[in-house]
Protein backbone atom coordinates (compact mmCIF):
# COMPACT_ATOMS: atom_id res chain seq x y z
CA UNK A 1 0.00 0.00 0.00
CA UNK A 2 2.99 2.14 1.21
CA UNK A 3 4.40 1.81 -2.38
CA UNK A 4 1.06 2.60 -4.26
CA UNK A 5 0.73 5.75 -2.50
CA UNK A 6 4.65 6.63 -3.11
CA UNK A 7 3.54 6.22 -6.81
CA UNK A 8 0.48 8.21 -6.89
CA UNK A 9 2.28 11.06 -5.40
CA UNK A 10 5.07 11.02 -8.13
CA UNK A 11 2.21 10.37 -10.35
CA UNK A 12 0.60 13.70 -9.59
CA UNK A 13 4.25 15.57 -9.28
CA UNK A 14 4.82 14.80 -12.97
CA UNK A 15 0.79 15.71 -13.71
CA UNK A 16 1.84 18.92 -12.34
CA UNK A 17 5.21 19.61 -13.68
CA UNK A 18 3.45 18.34 -17.12
CA UNK A 19 0.60 21.15 -16.43
CA UNK A 20 3.40 24.03 -15.40
CA UNK A 21 5.20 23.28 -18.47
CA UNK A 22 2.19 23.18 -21.11
CA UNK A 23 -0.26 25.99 -19.75
CA UNK A 24 2.33 28.39 -18.61
CA UNK A 25 2.87 32.00 -20.15
CA UNK A 26 6.54 33.56 -20.92
CA UNK A 27 6.88 35.89 -18.33
CA UNK A 28 8.91 38.51 -16.61
CA UNK A 29 8.35 38.98 -12.84
CA UNK A 30 5.77 36.61 -12.82
CA UNK A 31 3.52 38.94 -15.38
CA UNK A 32 2.67 37.43 -18.33
CA UNK A 33 4.09 38.78 -21.47
CA UNK A 34 1.72 40.50 -24.36
CA UNK A 35 3.02 40.61 -27.82
CA UNK A 36 2.82 43.86 -29.62
CA UNK A 37 -0.07 42.61 -32.23
CA UNK A 38 -3.35 43.87 -32.52
CA UNK A 39 -5.15 40.70 -30.67
CA UNK A 40 -4.04 41.51 -27.55
CA UNK A 41 -5.31 43.78 -24.48
CA UNK A 42 -2.61 44.11 -22.36
CA UNK A 43 0.06 47.04 -22.46
CA UNK A 44 2.82 46.10 -25.10
CA UNK A 45 -0.37 45.34 -27.63
CA UNK A 46 -1.51 47.39 -30.79
CA UNK A 47 -5.54 47.07 -30.47
CA UNK A 48 -6.05 50.56 -29.44
CA UNK A 49 -3.98 52.12 -32.12
CA UNK A 50 -6.16 49.89 -34.86
CA UNK A 51 -9.15 51.17 -32.94
CA UNK A 52 -8.63 54.36 -32.84
CA UNK A 53 -7.52 54.68 -36.76
CA UNK A 54 -10.91 52.70 -37.36
CA UNK A 55 -12.79 54.94 -35.30
CA UNK A 56 -11.63 58.05 -37.15
CA UNK A 57 -12.41 56.57 -40.50
CA UNK A 58 -8.77 55.15 -41.45
CA UNK A 59 -9.02 51.37 -42.57
CA UNK A 60 -6.58 49.14 -40.99
CA UNK A 61 -6.32 45.38 -41.19
CA UNK A 62 -4.05 42.54 -39.91
CA UNK A 63 -1.72 41.29 -41.92
CA UNK A 64 -1.89 37.90 -41.14
CA UNK A 65 0.39 36.52 -44.01
CA UNK A 66 4.50 36.83 -45.21
CA UNK A 67 4.87 40.22 -47.04
CA UNK A 68 5.08 38.37 -50.32
CA UNK A 69 1.31 38.88 -50.31
CA UNK A 70 0.96 42.38 -50.32
CA UNK A 71 1.64 43.21 -54.32
CA UNK A 72 -0.94 39.82 -54.87
CA UNK A 73 -3.94 41.83 -52.59
CA UNK A 74 -7.05 43.03 -54.93
CA UNK A 75 -8.21 45.09 -51.75
CA UNK A 76 -5.35 47.61 -51.41
CA UNK A 77 -4.49 50.12 -53.86
CA UNK A 78 -0.40 49.85 -55.90
CA UNK A 79 0.40 52.69 -53.76
CA UNK A 80 -0.68 54.88 -50.57
CA UNK A 81 -0.62 52.67 -47.91
CA UNK A 82 1.37 52.38 -44.34
CA UNK A 83 2.61 49.13 -42.90
CA UNK A 84 3.30 49.27 -39.73
CA UNK A 85 6.10 46.25 -38.11
CA UNK A 86 7.53 45.74 -34.63
CA UNK A 87 10.79 44.20 -33.96
CA UNK A 88 12.31 42.12 -32.34
CA UNK A 89 9.70 39.29 -33.81
CA UNK A 90 8.24 35.73 -32.73
CA UNK A 91 8.47 35.07 -36.37
CA UNK A 92 11.89 35.31 -38.38
CA UNK A 93 11.89 37.43 -41.50
CA UNK A 94 12.52 35.41 -44.64
CA UNK A 95 14.95 36.69 -47.68
CA UNK A 96 12.31 36.36 -49.75
CA UNK A 97 9.36 38.20 -48.77
CA UNK A 98 12.49 41.11 -47.57
CA UNK A 99 12.65 41.33 -51.30
CA UNK A 100 9.30 41.74 -51.83
CA UNK A 101 8.67 44.25 -49.28
CA UNK A 102 11.18 46.70 -50.71
CA UNK A 103 9.38 46.25 -54.08
CA UNK A 104 5.99 47.06 -52.34
CA UNK A 105 7.73 50.07 -50.92
CA UNK A 106 9.72 51.27 -54.30
CA UNK A 107 5.98 51.22 -55.54
CA UNK A 108 4.98 54.37 -53.34
CA UNK A 109 4.06 52.76 -49.47
CA UNK A 110 5.37 53.17 -46.64
CA UNK A 111 7.26 50.78 -43.63
CA UNK A 112 6.85 52.00 -40.46
CA UNK A 113 9.54 49.72 -38.61
CA UNK A 114 9.02 50.33 -34.69
CA UNK A 115 12.32 48.63 -33.17
CA UNK A 116 12.90 47.82 -29.74
CA UNK A 117 16.28 49.55 -29.73
CA UNK A 118 16.31 52.67 -27.30
CA UNK A 119 13.79 51.48 -25.34
CA UNK A 120 13.24 48.02 -24.05
CA UNK A 121 9.71 47.14 -23.29
CA UNK A 122 9.36 43.42 -22.22
CA UNK A 123 8.68 41.94 -25.45
CA UNK A 124 11.93 43.00 -26.47
CA UNK A 125 14.42 41.38 -24.43
CA UNK A 126 14.77 38.66 -27.48
CA UNK A 127 15.08 37.78 -30.92
CA UNK A 128 17.47 39.90 -33.43
CA UNK A 129 16.53 43.01 -34.02
CA UNK A 130 19.85 44.38 -35.74
CA UNK A 131 19.58 41.84 -38.07
CA UNK A 132 15.40 42.31 -38.67
CA UNK A 133 16.80 46.02 -39.11
CA UNK A 134 19.02 45.04 -42.10
CA UNK A 135 17.17 43.29 -43.60
CA UNK A 136 14.04 45.37 -43.26
CA UNK A 137 16.02 49.13 -43.75
CA UNK A 138 19.40 48.35 -45.34
CA UNK A 139 21.23 50.08 -42.02
CA UNK A 140 23.49 48.66 -39.65
CA UNK A 141 23.10 49.30 -36.22
CA UNK A 142 26.03 50.41 -33.74
CA UNK A 143 26.62 51.44 -30.12
CA UNK A 144 25.98 54.51 -29.95
CA UNK A 145 28.88 56.77 -30.55
CA UNK A 146 30.29 60.02 -29.03
CA UNK A 147 31.54 63.10 -31.06
CA UNK A 148 34.71 61.46 -31.52
CA UNK A 149 33.25 58.82 -33.60
CA UNK A 150 34.42 55.93 -30.72
CA UNK A 151 31.92 53.63 -28.64
CA UNK A 152 31.42 55.16 -25.44
CA UNK A 153 33.28 52.44 -22.93
CA UNK A 154 31.33 50.98 -20.25
CA UNK A 155 33.54 51.66 -16.90
CA UNK A 156 30.79 50.23 -15.31
CA UNK A 157 31.57 46.98 -16.81
CA UNK A 158 33.26 44.14 -14.86
CA UNK A 159 36.12 42.67 -16.46
CA UNK A 160 36.11 39.36 -15.16
CA UNK A 161 34.25 37.45 -17.84
CA UNK A 162 31.97 35.56 -15.29
CA UNK A 163 31.69 39.18 -13.53
CA UNK A 164 30.50 40.39 -16.71
CA UNK A 165 27.65 37.54 -17.12
CA UNK A 166 26.13 38.11 -13.79
CA UNK A 167 26.03 41.87 -14.82
CA UNK A 168 24.38 41.01 -18.14
CA UNK A 169 21.54 38.81 -16.28
CA UNK A 170 21.00 41.53 -13.50
CA UNK A 171 20.52 44.19 -16.85
CA UNK A 172 17.81 42.08 -17.62
CA UNK A 173 15.91 42.14 -14.49
CA UNK A 174 12.76 44.18 -14.74
CA UNK A 175 12.80 47.46 -13.76
CA UNK A 176 10.38 48.25 -10.43
CA UNK A 177 8.43 50.46 -12.92
CA UNK A 178 8.60 51.19 -16.70
CA UNK A 179 11.34 53.97 -17.45
CA UNK A 180 9.99 56.90 -19.35
CA UNK A 181 12.26 57.98 -22.53
CA UNK A 182 11.42 61.00 -24.32
CA UNK A 183 11.03 61.85 -28.16
CA UNK A 184 12.32 65.32 -29.76
CA UNK A 185 11.76 66.57 -32.92
CA UNK A 186 15.13 68.26 -34.42
CA UNK A 187 13.51 70.21 -36.52
CA UNK A 188 9.74 70.64 -38.70
CA UNK A 189 8.56 67.67 -40.32
CA UNK A 190 4.97 66.67 -41.44
CA UNK A 191 5.54 63.66 -38.98
CA UNK A 192 6.41 65.85 -36.17
CA UNK A 193 3.54 68.78 -36.72
CA UNK A 194 1.97 69.31 -33.28
CA UNK A 195 4.06 67.00 -31.60
CA UNK A 196 6.18 68.77 -28.55
CA UNK A 197 7.22 65.24 -27.32
CA UNK A 198 6.77 61.62 -27.52
CA UNK A 199 7.13 58.87 -25.14
CA UNK A 200 8.46 55.18 -25.02
CA UNK A 201 8.28 52.75 -22.14
CA UNK A 202 11.14 50.51 -21.08
CA UNK A 203 10.58 47.54 -18.77
CA UNK A 204 14.37 46.83 -18.81
CA UNK A 205 17.21 48.89 -18.92
CA UNK A 206 17.65 49.80 -22.32
CA UNK A 207 20.95 50.45 -24.48
CA UNK A 208 21.62 53.51 -26.99
CA UNK A 209 22.17 52.36 -30.27
CA UNK A 210 22.64 54.51 -33.36
CA UNK A 211 21.77 53.94 -37.32
CA UNK A 212 24.11 54.44 -40.24
CA UNK A 213 24.05 53.37 -43.73
CA UNK A 214 26.88 50.55 -44.53
CA UNK A 215 27.02 51.72 -48.29
CA UNK A 216 26.36 55.69 -49.06
CA UNK A 217 22.63 56.58 -49.73
CA UNK A 218 20.62 59.07 -47.36
CA UNK A 219 18.56 58.75 -44.72
CA UNK A 220 17.30 61.72 -42.32
CA UNK A 221 17.46 62.13 -38.22
CA UNK A 222 14.02 63.48 -37.54
CA UNK A 223 14.10 63.46 -34.09
CA UNK A 224 16.35 62.57 -31.33
CA UNK A 225 15.74 61.15 -27.05
CA UNK A 226 15.79 64.04 -24.47
CA UNK A 227 17.98 62.09 -22.08
CA UNK A 228 20.72 61.02 -23.97
CA UNK A 229 20.45 63.21 -27.08
CA UNK A 230 21.23 60.39 -29.74
CA UNK A 231 18.92 60.16 -32.50
CA UNK A 232 15.66 57.66 -32.08
CA UNK A 233 13.72 58.42 -35.53
CA UNK A 234 14.94 58.16 -38.91
CA UNK A 235 13.32 58.11 -42.75
CA UNK A 236 14.49 56.75 -46.05
CA UNK A 237 13.13 57.38 -49.24
CA UNK A 238 13.24 54.63 -51.01
CA UNK A 239 12.14 54.45 -54.80
CA UNK A 240 8.52 56.08 -54.73
CA UNK A 241 8.20 55.17 -51.65
CA UNK A 242 8.98 55.58 -47.83
CA UNK A 243 11.01 53.66 -44.87
CA UNK A 244 10.38 55.58 -41.59
CA UNK A 245 12.71 53.87 -38.56
CA UNK A 246 11.89 54.45 -34.83
CA UNK A 247 14.53 53.20 -32.08
CA UNK A 248 11.28 53.42 -29.72
CA UNK A 249 8.92 49.85 -29.98
CA UNK A 250 6.56 51.49 -27.56
CA UNK A 251 5.56 54.47 -28.94
CA UNK A 252 2.36 53.06 -29.98
CA UNK A 253 1.35 50.49 -27.58
CA UNK A 254 -2.07 50.23 -25.75
CA UNK A 255 -0.37 51.72 -22.58
CA UNK A 256 1.69 54.48 -24.57
CA UNK A 257 -0.61 55.63 -26.93
CA UNK A 258 -2.51 58.34 -24.69
CA UNK A 259 0.81 59.57 -23.27
CA UNK A 260 2.24 63.32 -24.60
CA UNK A 261 1.69 63.24 -28.17
CA UNK A 262 1.94 59.77 -29.45
CA UNK A 263 -1.03 59.53 -31.26
CA UNK A 264 -0.45 62.64 -32.49
CA UNK A 265 2.69 61.34 -33.90
CA UNK A 266 0.70 58.51 -35.43
CA UNK A 267 -2.02 60.74 -36.78
CA UNK A 268 0.57 62.54 -38.77
CA UNK A 269 2.50 59.77 -40.35
CA UNK A 270 -0.60 58.01 -41.18
CA UNK A 271 -2.04 61.28 -42.68
CA UNK A 272 1.15 61.52 -44.42
CA UNK A 273 1.37 58.45 -46.09
CA UNK A 274 -2.03 56.48 -46.51
CA UNK A 275 -4.25 58.31 -49.72
CA UNK A 276 -7.84 57.70 -49.84
CA UNK A 277 -8.77 53.89 -50.63
CA UNK A 278 -5.67 52.94 -48.76
CA UNK A 279 -5.19 51.21 -45.48
CA UNK A 280 -2.64 50.66 -42.72
CA UNK A 281 -1.74 47.66 -41.89
CA UNK A 282 -0.35 45.69 -38.77
CA UNK A 283 2.26 42.86 -38.99
CA UNK A 284 0.72 40.64 -36.74
CA UNK A 285 2.24 37.34 -38.79
CA UNK A 286 5.79 38.08 -37.37
CA UNK A 287 4.24 38.60 -33.74
CA UNK A 288 2.82 35.09 -33.19
CA UNK A 289 -0.79 35.65 -35.64
CA UNK A 290 -0.90 33.80 -38.46
CA UNK A 291 -4.09 32.99 -40.79
CA UNK A 292 -3.24 29.32 -40.79
CA UNK A 293 -3.53 29.27 -36.91
CA UNK A 294 -5.80 31.07 -34.10
CA UNK A 295 -4.32 29.72 -30.45
CA UNK A 296 -6.89 32.02 -29.08
CA UNK A 297 -9.47 29.23 -30.55
CA UNK A 298 -7.84 26.17 -30.18
CA UNK A 299 -7.52 26.96 -26.02
CA UNK A 300 -11.46 28.05 -25.67
CA UNK A 301 -12.74 24.77 -27.40
CA UNK A 302 -14.18 22.73 -24.73
CA UNK A 303 -13.03 19.41 -26.48
CA UNK A 304 -9.05 20.03 -25.54
CA UNK A 305 -9.76 19.96 -22.25
CA UNK A 306 -12.39 17.00 -22.10
CA UNK A 307 -9.41 15.12 -24.17
CA UNK A 308 -7.33 15.93 -21.42
CA UNK A 309 -9.06 14.59 -18.56
CA UNK A 310 -9.54 11.07 -20.51
CA UNK A 311 -5.72 11.25 -20.76
CA UNK A 312 -5.37 12.27 -17.38
CA UNK A 313 -7.45 9.66 -15.52
CA UNK A 314 -6.40 6.57 -18.18
CA UNK A 315 -2.75 7.62 -17.32
CA UNK A 316 -3.23 7.43 -13.34
CA UNK A 317 -5.00 4.36 -13.97
CA UNK A 318 -2.37 2.88 -15.81
CA UNK A 319 0.07 3.78 -13.69
CA UNK A 320 -1.52 2.58 -10.45
CA UNK A 321 -3.25 -0.60 -11.94
CA UNK A 322 -0.66 -2.02 -14.06
CA UNK A 323 2.63 -0.60 -13.75
CA UNK A 324 5.68 -2.51 -12.46
CA UNK A 325 6.82 -0.98 -9.26
CA UNK A 326 10.43 -3.41 -8.84
CA UNK A 327 12.04 -4.25 -12.11
CA UNK A 328 14.30 -6.85 -12.09
CA UNK A 329 18.29 -5.36 -11.80
CA UNK A 330 20.60 -6.31 -14.70
CA UNK A 331 23.94 -4.58 -14.32
CA UNK A 332 24.77 -3.18 -17.64
CA UNK A 333 28.44 -3.11 -18.95
CA UNK A 334 30.43 0.40 -18.58
CA UNK A 335 30.12 1.91 -22.16
CA UNK A 336 33.62 2.58 -23.91
CA UNK A 337 34.90 5.92 -24.31
CA UNK A 338 34.36 5.95 -28.39
CA UNK A 339 30.79 4.71 -27.69
CA UNK A 340 30.15 7.73 -25.43
CA UNK A 341 31.57 10.12 -27.91
CA UNK A 342 29.31 8.39 -31.00
CA UNK A 343 26.00 9.43 -28.20
CA UNK A 344 27.13 12.37 -27.77
CA UNK A 345 27.61 13.75 -31.31
CA UNK A 346 24.44 12.05 -32.07
CA UNK A 347 22.50 13.67 -29.91
CA UNK A 348 23.65 17.09 -30.79
CA UNK A 349 23.14 16.56 -33.88
CA UNK A 350 19.29 15.70 -33.39
CA UNK A 351 18.54 18.75 -31.04
CA UNK A 352 21.03 21.43 -32.55
CA UNK A 353 19.88 23.33 -35.09
CA UNK A 354 22.01 24.22 -38.20
CA UNK A 355 21.33 27.68 -37.97
CA UNK A 356 22.09 28.18 -34.49
CA UNK A 357 25.37 26.05 -34.73
CA UNK A 358 26.25 28.19 -37.76
CA UNK A 359 25.60 31.52 -35.02
CA UNK A 360 27.71 30.30 -32.62
CA UNK A 361 30.49 29.42 -34.93
CA UNK A 362 30.16 33.11 -36.23
CA UNK A 363 30.06 34.58 -32.83
CA UNK A 364 33.38 32.16 -32.19
CA UNK A 365 34.97 33.75 -35.56
CA UNK A 366 33.90 37.67 -35.10
CA UNK A 367 35.81 36.94 -30.94
CA UNK A 368 38.82 35.87 -32.37
CA UNK A 369 39.17 38.71 -35.18
CA UNK A 370 38.12 41.28 -32.62
CA UNK A 371 41.47 40.58 -31.33
CA UNK A 372 43.10 41.55 -34.23
CA UNK A 373 40.83 44.64 -34.82
CA UNK A 374 40.53 45.77 -31.28
CA UNK A 375 37.02 46.46 -31.52
CA UNK A 376 34.70 46.70 -28.63
CA UNK A 377 32.82 43.54 -28.45
CA UNK A 378 29.44 44.90 -29.07
CA UNK A 379 30.08 46.87 -32.01
CA UNK A 380 28.64 44.25 -34.56
CA UNK A 381 30.28 41.83 -36.93
CA UNK A 382 33.39 43.78 -38.30
CA UNK A 383 32.01 42.97 -42.68
CA UNK A 384 34.01 46.44 -43.10
CA UNK A 385 37.50 45.75 -41.74
CA UNK A 386 36.96 42.33 -43.53
CA UNK A 387 35.72 43.58 -46.98
CA UNK A 388 38.93 46.37 -46.92
CA UNK A 389 41.43 43.61 -46.02
CA UNK A 390 43.89 43.04 -48.44
CA UNK A 391 44.61 39.53 -48.16
CA UNK A 392 41.37 38.29 -48.14
CA UNK A 393 38.90 36.96 -51.31
CA UNK A 394 36.44 39.45 -51.40
CA UNK A 395 34.18 36.65 -52.71
CA UNK A 396 35.09 34.58 -49.77
CA UNK A 397 33.71 37.66 -47.53
CA UNK A 398 30.68 37.78 -49.50
CA UNK A 399 29.98 34.46 -48.90
CA UNK A 400 30.38 34.40 -45.40
CA UNK A 401 27.99 37.36 -45.38
CA UNK A 402 25.58 35.68 -46.95
CA UNK A 403 25.46 32.64 -44.56
CA UNK A 404 25.60 35.23 -41.58
CA UNK A 405 22.57 36.78 -42.87
CA UNK A 406 21.09 33.39 -43.89
CA UNK A 407 21.97 32.08 -40.57
CA UNK A 408 20.23 34.67 -38.66
CA UNK A 409 17.44 34.15 -40.83
CA UNK A 410 16.71 30.99 -39.57
CA UNK A 411 17.98 29.35 -42.76
CA UNK A 412 19.80 26.47 -43.11
CA UNK A 413 23.71 26.60 -43.86
CA UNK A 414 26.15 24.23 -44.96
CA UNK A 415 27.97 24.17 -42.00
CA UNK A 416 31.21 22.35 -43.54
CA UNK A 417 31.83 24.62 -45.69
CA UNK A 418 30.87 27.36 -43.38
CA UNK A 419 33.46 25.47 -41.21
CA UNK A 420 36.14 25.50 -43.92
CA UNK A 421 35.77 28.93 -45.07
CA UNK A 422 36.25 30.43 -41.48
CA UNK A 423 39.11 28.46 -40.83
CA UNK A 424 40.97 29.12 -44.48
CA UNK A 425 40.06 33.15 -43.50
CA UNK A 426 41.30 33.12 -40.22
CA UNK A 427 44.71 31.70 -42.05
CA UNK A 428 44.76 34.57 -44.69
CA UNK A 429 44.62 37.01 -41.63
CA UNK A 430 47.28 35.08 -39.71
CA UNK A 431 49.84 34.88 -42.69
Amino acid sequence: MHERLSTLACALGALLLFATLFLRRDNIGGQPVVAPNTQERGGNGLLAARHWLEAEGVRSLSLRERFGTLAQRRDLPRAGNLLITTTPTETAFRPRETKALESWVRAGNTLLVLAALSDRPDWGRGGFVHSDITALTGLDTVLHAQADGSVKPDKSAPKDPRAAGIAALRALRPLPEPLHSTLLANRPHAYLQGVHSAVALSDITPQAWDVRLPHGGFMLALAHQQESGQSVLWVRPMGSGTIILSAFGSLFSNRALGLADNAQLLANIVSSSVVPGGAVLFDDEHQGLASAYDPAKFYRDPRLYETLGVLVVAWLVWVLGSTRLHLPRRRAAAPREAELVRATGLFLARVLRPAAAARRMFENFFARVQLLTRRAGDAGPPWDWLENHPRLIAADVQQLRGWYTAAYSEQRVPLERLHNLIIRTERQLAA
